[in-house]
Formats: structure tokens, sequence, C-alpha cells
């Protein structure tokens, strides 16, 4: 279908502003044509649907997914259209000493052929692992400008952005001073700055003070991740960091930021442990576990969190390899802890020795008021956070992969009314693709890329759940790539044309 009119359905363009009917026609995968007196050889009926840009997944690790998913359905059926990967300091690239740089991620990538198109980021982690490896120490000056060298080539061969994940190790292992000196190369290149924050909890707001203040010693443009506040001793502080972010702006810095409409945040098991128990990696950490010195010593910095931002009981088992507790996925730590009769701590050091330090978990910790708050800010983009592409599989999810843009246009939109139609579709379409820079995507108008998406307003909502999350979302009928369905009718058409998008450095 090289020519498509989408006919009779309501245009919600992406701008914000107030729905209309009107005619969409697709032509050579563009958009040629908005309003009336359009034809074409294939005429799709979408009245009493909305027609939206394909939504941008402004948050994504799909980097280490997609090439063994590249259907992406799950994505597709929530109407994401891009996905943003590299985030939380998480890239594949750069690891020179295996010759993977973006170039090699992107020929793999599209060698899969993917349905939707990926947008990537370069991690700080990865570059600090490829320079120091696990080490937890300060950087030399000279490896500190082979990391810029490294971020510079990214840049130059397509990456939009640089993100730090400051509570992973190895980039938990950085001062403010790298990271600063990092942001400076990527404002040079234009880049966007995402950062998984140093803490979200009890120091959630001096962390929002550092990623500012990386912001205003570079000059980068900010995009704050995820914006929460764990723990019930810290719910209520995301006010006050949206008006540190405020003030920001209103002192001439780009500052923005991203979130997941859920009350559980999903991670590694590892990150709940003090910094130095990581310090070397996995086989270092498995050492310490092992030798019951430095293991108390790991117990007695864990448990001041238990309780306060450690939830046993809200802490759930989402993946695990095989061994000891491999029938406790989707169980809590709480649980588990009961079951040993041990302390929630030491649970968490079992699981952790038992599994090669590999585990996932949803965590939950948040209050949804605190979500609500984000939510409506202006300046929140939508974003999953999310790595499954496909259902079903192993392991117990949490369920943004499979659920968050229909859960803000259903729950939040269409049931609760905390955001218009409008807004929840800028949310996910012009405000994402402008904090990458993006201008040929993001609204729909006449010469921008047609990505689109056609759903039903009465009818989308997320199915996935915590306790039963292999759903696909439901109301989304038909999704353009580029003008090529990849979703028609409801049903996926096995049409795969996405592709690796690129920065304006490269």
């Amino acid at each position: 279908m090289d020519e498509v009119l989408i006919s009779g359905g309501t245009l919600v363009d992406g701008s914000g502003a107030a729905p209309r009917v009107a005619d969409v026609l697709l032509r050579d995968g563009r958009v040629a044509h908005i309003g009336e007196g359009a034809s074409a050889g294939h005429v799709i009926d979408a009245s009493g649907l909305v027609v939206a840009p394909g939504f941008v997944d402004l948050h994504s690790h799909a980097d280490f997914t997609l090439t063994g998913q590249p259907d992406a359905e799950a994505c597709v059926r929530q109407g994401v259209t891009t996905l943003v990967t590299g985030n939380c300091g998480l890239s594949t690239f750069p690891a020179p000493a295996f010759g993977v740089d973006l170039g090699f991620f992107a020929d793999s990538v599209e060698a899969a052929r993917p349905a939707v198109n990926v947008a990537p980021l370069v991690g700080h982690g990865a570059l600090r692992a490829a320079v120091l490896g696990q080490e937890q120490r300060q950087a030399t000056p000279e490896e500190l400008a082979e990391m810029r060298r490294l971020l510079a080539v990214a840049a130059g061969q397509g990456a939009f952005g640089l993100t730090t994940g400051l509570i992973y190790a190895p980039g938990s292992f950085a001062d403010t001073a790298e990271i600063e000196a990092l942001a400076t190369e990527a404002a040079s290149h234009g880049l966007l700055y995402a950062t998984h924050m140093r803490d979200e909890g009890d120091r959630l707001i001096e962390a929002v003070g550092e990623a500012i203040g990386v912001a205003r010693a570079s000059g980068v443009r900010l995009q704050i991740s995820h914006l929460k506040a764990m723990g019930p001793a810290n719910h209520g502080k995301v006010a006050a960091a949206l008006e540190m972010l405020e003030s920001a702006v209103a002192g001439g810095l780009d500052v923005a930021c991203d979130v997941y409409p859920y009350t559980a945040s999903s991670t590694t098991l590892t990150s709940r442990l003090p910094g130095w128990a990581l310090d070397g990696g996995t086989p270092a950490l498995l050492e310490r576990l092992a030798d019951p010195e430095a293991r108390e010593r790991i117990l007695e910095d864990l448990r001041p969190a238990v309780g306060r931002t450690f939830l046993p009981e809200g802490v759930i088992i989402a993946s695990l390899g095989p061994g000891r507790f491999a029938d406790r996925v989707g169980d809590s730590i709480a649980s588990v802890a009961k079951d040993l009769g041990v302390e929630p701590a030491e649970a968490v050091l079992e699981v952790l020795a038992a599994h090669e330090a590999s585990v996932s978990i949803v965590n939950h910790a948040m209050a949804e008021d605190d979500v609500d708050l984000v939510l409506r800010h202006p300046s929140s983009a939508v974003a999953s956070d999310g790595w499954v592409l496909r259902a079903p599989g192993e392991g117990h999810p949490h369920p943004r992969s499979f659920g968050t843009f229909a859960r803000v246009l259903g729950h939040y939109t269409r049931e609760r009314g905390l955001l218009d139609l409008a807004e929840s579709v800028r949310k996910m379409t012009s405000l994402p693709a402008s904090r990458l820079a993006m201008t040929e995507r993001g609204t729909l108008a006449p010469g921008r890329v047609a990505d689109v998406v056609v759903f039903d307003p009465e009818r989308v909502e997320d199915l996935a759940t915590y306790a039963d999350p292999w759903h696909y979302a439901a109301g989304v009928r038909d999704v353009f790539v580029a003008g090529r369905a990849v979703l028609l009718g409801g049903e996926i058409t096995g049409a795969r044309p996405g592709r690796v998008l690129r920065g304006r450095a490269a």
C-alpha cells in the first residue's frame, strides 16, 4: 500500500491542538495531505476512531531484546512506532575490544528487520566499562579523554544522546566531575543528556540538584528519567523536584522529565546493594557473598533501607535463572525471607548468591498521588522503561512493557480525566520527539514521516496486570511505520519496515 487514505477519523495531531475530524493521506512513506478532497486506491474508514502520530517511547531498554523479538508486538499493539534505546547508562555499545560501536549495533538491528524504529542513545556505563572496566575508582585524565572520544564517535555515528544510570555499576562509580565532562562533550554535539539519577529515595532532592548542576555546568539539554519517589518516607517529594525543574527552566536551562504510569518500578536486585559490593563486577560480588566478613558488611549497609526505600513485601522476583529459588518467580522477598526463617536483607543475599547475582525485580514503592502529579506536569513525556516485546514468555515481568501507552489513554485519560486526549497524545508524540530534536516525527502534518496510529478512544486499555502481566493492550486497530501497515484491522501484518534512526550530529 504505497498510498492509503485514512478517512473520517478524529485527528489528534500530536501538537496539543484540539481534536478535529480530518482525512489523512499517506503516500510513499509520508503524510501527503490532511483535510478534505483527497482520494487513494486504498481507503481505511476511521470513523469514530482517533488518528494520531505513532508514539515515541522515550525510555526503553529494547536494545537488549529487539533483535530476538523484531516484531515488537507488545509495542505495536500500544501504537508505539519508535523505541529510544540505551537508557539508564546501559547500551550495547561501545565495546571496542569486541569491535562493537553504534554502526555495528545499527547493522544488527536492521538485519533483524524490526517492525518499529530505533533511536539509539549511548550509555555512560558502557563508556566507562569500555575504558575502566568494572573498577570503583576515579577516571584518570587520559581515561576521561578516551570516554569523551568514544562518545564523540557515537555522536558522529548517529546517537541522539548520552545517558547515565547512577545507581548501576559501573556508572555509579563516577563522580559528578566525570559526568559534567561527558555532558559537556554531549552538549558540543547537540545531544540530549538523560539520567537515571543517583538516588530516587531519601536523597531524591540532592540527586535532582546534581542533575541540574550538570546541565548548568555543561550547557547540555537535560532529561530526568522516570521521575519518582521511592518509599513511604519520600512520598510527596516529587512536588519539590518538579519545582526545581521549573526553576531551572526559568533560569534558562533546557530541562524536562518522563514518567511511566505505575506505582512499581522494575530493576535488578543488585541495584539495592551498596556500591562498594559491586566493585569488580559480578565475579567480585559473588566472592564477597561467599566471604562471611564481606557478606556481613553488605548486610549492615543494606539493613537501613529495609522498610524505608526497600519494602520486602513489595519487592517481587520477576526473573532469574536456574537454581535454588527458580520456583519463587512472582513471590516477594518478604515471602522468601519468611520461608527461610531469615531477615529480608539476608534473603536478598541468599537469592543473589544462588543465581549468579542475576535477578530482576518488580519493586512496589511509589505513591499514586506522585505518579499523578508527574504525569500531569507539562514537561513530562510518557515512557515505558520496558524491554519485553512479545507475549507470552518466561518470568513475571512488569506490566509496563505491555500497557504503558494504553494505560495513559484508557485509565488516566478516559476513565479518570487526569489528562485530556490531546495532551495525552502530545506527551507520547511531539514532546518526546522534540527532546531528541526529531523534526520528521511526533506530529501529523504534510511532509512528515507517516508513522501513524489509529485507535478507539472508548476501548483502548491496558490488560496486563502485576498479577498477570502477559497480555497485550487492546483498542489500537491500525499502526503504520513509514506508511506501511504493521497492524491493520487489529491483526499483525508481518511487515517490518522499522529502521535505526540517526541523530543530527551524524
